[in-house]
C-alpha cells in the first residue's frame, strides 16, 4: 500500500511539473517560455507591423530580411511593453544551438533549438506539419508565417556566408545562405514578469 501512495504522489507531482512546463502569456505582447526562461513577441511577423505602424519608418513591408538585417533588426529593437509600462531592449533572434550549448542539430525533430522547443515541444507538433496549424501556439501567437525563420546562429563550416534557420512550414531546422529573406523572430533572456532585485 505504501509503495502505491509513493507511486501515485510521486506521479501526481511529475503531471504537476510537466502541466506547469509551458508558455505563459505575460500581457503586453510578451509570451513566456518558462523551460527555456525566454521571452518571445507574440507578435511573429512584428517587422512587418512595424513598418505598417510607423509608415515605413522602420521595420519590413513583409517582414523578410537576410540574415544580416534580421540580427541589426532584433539587436536593435526596442519593444514597448505596454502590460509594465516600460521600452524592453536586449533582444536577438533564437539560437539553433541545443540547450547545453551543442548542436545545432540539423533536420526533423530538432526539440533541443528555441524554435525547434517552440515548434514540437509548445506546439505539439510533428514534421511536415505548419506552425499555423498549431491550437496551442495559435492560443498565444500572432502573424506566425508558415516559411522559413532566422535563428542568430551562424553555421560553422562557413560562417561568412551561411547560418541557421527553421522552416516553420515543415519543422526543418537546416543551414542556408545567409542573403536569403526569412522571417525574424525576436526573443529575450528571461521573463518581463519576474521582480526586479532590490538594490542592496
Amino acid at each position: 500500500f505504501k509503495e502505491v501512495s509513493l507511486a501515485l504522489a510521486t506521479a501526481g507531482v511529475l503531471a504537476s511539473s510537466m502541466a506547469q512546463a509551458a508558455l505563459e502569456d505575460r500581457g503586453g505582447g510578451l509570451i513566456y517560455d518558462n523551460v527555456l526562461d525566454i521571452t518571445w513577441l507574440k507578435d511573429a511577423n512584428y517587422a512587418a507591423t512595424q513598418f505598417v505602424a510607423t509608415v515605413g519608418a522602420q521595420g519590413y513591408a513583409d517582414g523578410l530580411m537576410n540574415w544580416t538585417a534580421a540580427n541589426d533588426w532584433a539587436a536593435n529593437l526596442t519593444f514597448h511593453d505596454s502590460e509594465r509600462k516600460v521600452d524592453l531592449t536586449g533582444w536577438r533572434l533564437p539560437t539553433a544551438l541545443n540547450q547545453d550549448g551543442s548542436g545545432p542539430c540539423a533536420g526533423y525533430n530538432c526539440t533541443n533549438s528555441e524554435m525547434g522547443h517552440l515548434f514540437y515541444t509548445d506546439g505539439g507538433l510533428s514534421p511536415d506539419q505548419s506552425i499555423t496549424t498549431s491550437a496551442t501556439l495559435n492560443s498565444y501567437f500572432t502573424n506566425m508565417q508558415s516559411y522559413v525563420y532566422w535563428s542568430g546562429t551562424a553555421y560553422a563550416p562557413n560562417p561568412a556566408n551561411l547560418a541557421w534557420n527553421f522552416g516553420t512550414g515543415v519543422g526543418y531546422q537546416n543551414g542556408g545562405g545567409q542573403l536569403n529573406e526569412f522571417y525574424a523572430w525576436a526573443v529575450r533572456p528571461g521573463d518581463v514578469a519576474a521582480p526586479i532585485p532590490e538594490p542592496e
